[in-house]
């Protein structure tokens, strides 16, 4: 997706943070009222190397960004899939896409990081390689969070 998709981008990710606000650092609210301009959908498109849509009979049920960090990294962003979507492989087939996206780019490693106790989530990124690497927020924030890592270099040379 481009900045010129914002209004389908901007539905899917209120979706996202309506439905499942402790995923996410970012709230509705914050998103809403005169947080919600064309610009600022736009710019949030292009701070990300890669967005991407998953589509499930022909309606946006699922979502991942990947942003550049440093020294190579990768990070994967604003992941969600639709309720109704879930337990058909879309998060991981999200996820594999945006994994080789990065390979591609040149990314020695993909990081994220998930709210503790969403389990769902972190079993996704576990299936797919990525370990614990600790805290990305402090244990004591109001929804903290751990770090996940995928080693590119490792998972290239086990295929």
């Amino acid at each position: 997706m481009t900045s010129d998709d914002w209004q389908e981008w901007r539905q899917l990710r209120r979706d996202a943070l309506e439905e499942a606000p402790h995923a996410f650092g970012s709230t509705l609210a914050e998103w809403s009222g005169a947080g919600d301009i064309e610009q600022r959908w736009r710019d949030r498109l292009d701070a990300a190397s890669v967005n991407l849509i998953a589509e499930l009979d022909g309606l946006a049920v699922g979502m991942v960004s990947l942003a550049a960090a440093e020294d190579q990294e990768a990070e994967v962003i604003s992941m969600w899939v639709a309720p109704s979507a879930r337990e058909r492989g879309i998060g991981a087939a999200l996820l594999q896409e945006a994994i080789a996206l990065a390979r591609v780019d040149g990314a020695c490693c993909v990081t994220l990081d998930v709210t503790v106790g969403n389990e769902p989530a972190i079993n996704l990124y576990t299936k797919a390689g990525f370990v614990d690497a600790g805290w990305a927020t402090s244990p004591s924030d109001a929804k903290p969070e751990r770090r996940m890592r995928l080693d590119l270099r490792r998972t290239a040379t086990a295929q």
